[in-house]
């Protein structure tokens, strides 16, 4: 599949997998390592089955950047024909 991003324990998420990119959408899974998820700003929050865990599906556009469980901030900056470029820092 894709590349995979690890990520700090504190944004409630494990490493999030690229499984898609399209004309104008990244999509992406990740483990949920918490016990809740939120998203605001990009499509999210459909679950998965990650490694025999509960997990999310993201699905994410070029734009403003998307907060994942108030912690978290994921922007595509640009999507390219088989690649993307993603910035992920924390909230606040």
């Amino acid at each position: 599949m894709g590349d995979v991003v690890t990520v700090p324990d504190t944004y409630g998420l494990g490493p999030i997998e690229v499984t898609a990119i399209t004309g104008d959408e990244v999509e992406m899974v990740a483990p949920l390592t918490g016990s809740g998820y939120s998203v605001s700003g990009c499509n999210g929050g459909g679950s998965v089955s990650s490694n025999g865990g509960g997990g999310v599906r993201l699905g994410c556009g070029e734009g403003p950047a998307a907060t994942i469980n108030d912690a978290m901030s994921l922007k595509v900056v640009e999507i390219r024909a088989k690649a993307a470029v993603l910035r992920i820092e924390p909230t606040g």
